[in-house]
């Protein structure tokens, strides 16, 4: 999957997180400011990575800004950017059990 332009998903409202994605070339190289970094800091860098490794993006910059937020909106707003990143509407891959 290519990124083709920055795309951006989400606010900074509270229990929200905005997510901003642009090209990389050094693997899913991770912006984090978040105000409970140092509690949940690594999940939401895992959250972040997990889901674009999944949509197939191996190379991107992202600028996550937090607020709160939980896993699920975590995981949909990574999602929506990295849709909007791509100019694509594609499903991240399934994990097959």
């Amino acid at each position: 999957m290519e990124i083709k332009t920055t795309g951006v998903a989400g606010t900074l409202e509270s229990s929200d997180i905005q997510i901003m994605i642009s090209k990389g070339s050094n693997g899913i190289e991770l912006d984090l400011d978040s105000e409970v970094k140092k509690a949940y800091g690594d999940q939401i860098t895992k959250v972040i990575t997990e889901t674009l490794q999944k949509f197939g993006l191996e190379n991107a910059k992202v600028k996550a800004t937090d607020k709160g937020a939980l896993d699920c909106v975590i995981e949909a707003r990574t999602l929506a950017a990295a849709q909007r990143a791509t100019e694509t509407t594609d499903e991240p891959k399934l994990e097959v059990l």
